[in-house]
């Protein structure tokens, strides 16, 4: 047996050493020692299976020659040495360093030319010969985003005019070829709204011909709620006109979101429950229009109602309108109405801004109330807003890449006969930093502050719970000023499965209080796609900075975001 495998083992060196024996080396010298030197900083491959191989190495290495400006090289004949040993000379001859190319004007933008020469006129240009290849497809490229989408450019009457220098006609069939889109077909959602092309997409019709540019602009669909793109899209170009075929679907896009919580009341040490349902509604007129609906109720007896609609491009006019109602409830305290309305503009798919103005009302329910600071106000407010959006379509657990959104308010408050000038900024921002297709981060800041001389209980902002800091009650902090910070370390177990840590932090202050308190929050959680929606669950526990950590003021969270 041993026998036999040494003789295999032979077998098998003997094999190798006569397929290495067959590779044949391949040598390439110049006419001086110069020319080699030049030929070697090619690093031309020397060693090959076949003579096939060796000729098209010399044929290649020909052409990087005539690139570098050795137009005039030539090689001799390639001679065998040996079995294995191939070789040739090669005559560079001169080498040309530059060329001037005649060209006209009415074909050839001297615009396009300034980033590509120091030398133009009128009549020519000049470029260092090596960047001939790069200089026409740049030339060509600006003809096609100029609406030539059959541009050819070709060099002619090429001719020696010094011992460096060549120059030659450059010649360009974009002439009287001008495309501009006439017509926009859409196939597949025939009732997209059009106002979306204009203003959305900005493709309309008279519009000069960029594939690849309206290739761009049609990948913003992916980017809407309701839209996406079936297949890339096309173009049919007749003897004068230009048709664009926008092939389109339309996507669930009604959402339907609500959360279950509880945990144990630290005064009765019974279980209580809190949650919300939240109905977003988009598209369903074929307007791009939304409408949210959402009813919330906490543990802390409070429950707000709110109703929200946005209608974007009125009138075919690149402005929209958002509307807002809220009424909350706290127990048999006090109501608050907030009524708003905005303008917005969507400068471009990621970018929109927004002015408008708030009106809030709140009325004192106690009849016997021994607080100053909770009675019947309004507040009148002008507000600017701008948000910036950026998504990850591939993602279907984060399809939101980066938010952020800053809002100010200016105005004034009545209540007791006394006007004070008050100042309202709102800021949410948020950023996913992808490590790699598993692993991310996940950073989210939320903050507000009020500006007044006095401050009163039912004027006061709420936060705290599942959309704030995790591990608190439902909007069971007051505060004049507060901020909040979430972080998250997140492993996709797959596509449709995630885990996460939970690490929270918060400050905030209450003047009326003389409250300035930090808090933190930490616990894990878990989502995962079902056929129904995106189910996620959060387990989390809270303190302030005087406390210790008890296992029974932990909070879990269910939540389940159904698209329809």
């Amino acid at each position: 047996m041993i026998k036999k495998i040494i003789i295999l083992l032979l077998f098998n060196l003997v094999l190798a050493t006569k397929l290495i024996s067959q590779n044949l080396h391949l040598t390439i010298t110049g006419s001086s020692e110069k020319e080699t030197t030049t030929i070697d900083s090619l690093n031309y491959i020397k060693t090959h299976p076949n003579f096939l191989s060796v000729k098209k190495e010399i044929d290649s290495l020909q052409n990087q020659l005539y690139k570098l400006g050795y137009i005039e090289n030539k090689y001799e004949d390639i001679l065998k040495l040996n079995d294995s040993t191939f070789s040739t000379i090669f005559n560079l001859k001169t080498q040309y360093k530059s060329i001037y190319l005649n060209y006209k004007d009415t074909t050839i933008d001297s615009e396009i030319l300034k980033s590509l020469s120091k030398t133009i006129t009128p009549e020519y240009f000049k470029i260092e010969f090596s960047n001939i290849e790069q200089t026409l497809n740049y030339i060509n490229t600006k003809q096609v985003e100029k609406g030539f989408p059959f541009a050819q450019l070709q060099l002619s009457n090429i001719r020696i005019t010094d011992k460096h220098s060549l120059r030659g006609r450059l010649l360009s069939t974009s002439e009287n070829q001008k495309r501009e889109i006439n017509n926009i077909i859409i196939k597949g959602y025939d009732k997209f709204p059009q106002s979306y092309l204009k203003y959305y997409l900005k493709i309309k019709a008279g519009q000069t011909f960029n594939l690849n540019e309206t290739k761009e602009k049609t990948a913003r669909l992916n980017n809407l709620r309701f839209a996406s793109e079936s297949k890339s899209p096309e173009v049919l170009f007749s003897k004068d006109s230009t048709t664009l075929y926008l092939y389109l679907e339309k996507t669930k896009s009604n959402a339907f979101d609500g959360f279950l919580g509880f945990g144990t009341n630290e005064d009765t040490n019974q279980l209580q429950f809190d949650g919300y349902l939240n109905l977003n509604l988009t598209n369903n007129l074929n307007y791009g229009e939304t409408l949210r609906l959402l009813y919330k109720s906490d543990e802390n007896e409070q429950k707000t109602f709110e109703v929200n609609t946005s209608l974007p491009y009125l009138f075919k006019t690149p402005i929209g309108l958002d509307v807002l109602l809220r009424i909350f409830k706290k127990d048999s305290s006090f109501t608050t109405v907030n009524q708003s309305a905005k303008l917005h503009y969507q400068i471009n798919p990621k970018h929109k801004i927004y002015t408008g103005v708030t009106f809030t009302e709140s009325n004192n329910l106690l009849s016997e109330n021994t607080s100053i600071s909770l009675t019947d106000y309004k507040t009148n407010y002008h507000n600017i807003a701008y948000e910036f959006m950026s998504y990850q379509t591939e993602d279907p657990l984060f399809p939101i890449n980066t938010k952020f959104y800053l809002e100010t308010n200016f105005g004034r408050r009545e209540h007791n006969n006394t006007k004070t000038h008050q100042s309202l900024f709102n800021i949410e921002a948020f950023k996913i930093l992808n490590i790699n297709f598993k692993n991310s981060l996940f950073f989210k800041l939320t903050s507000s502050i009020l500006n007044s001389d006095t401050y009163l209980d039912n004027e006061l902002m709420r936060f705290g719970g599942i959309n704030s800091i995790r591990g608190f009650e439902e909007n069971s902090i007051y505060a004049n000023l507060f901020n909040v910070i979430n972080t998250e370390y997140r492993y996709k177990v797959s596509n449709a499965i995630y885990i996460h840590s939970i690490t929270d932090f918060a400050y905030y202050q209450n003047q009326i209080t003389n409250t300035k308190e930090k808090l933190y929050g930490f616990g894990f959680g878990f989502g995962f796609l079902t056929k129904a929606g995106l189910l996620k669950l959060n387990y989390a526990n809270g303190k302030n900075e005087n406390t210790v950590f008890k296992i029974s003021n932990s909070k879990i969270h269910i939540s389940l975001v159904a698209t329809f």
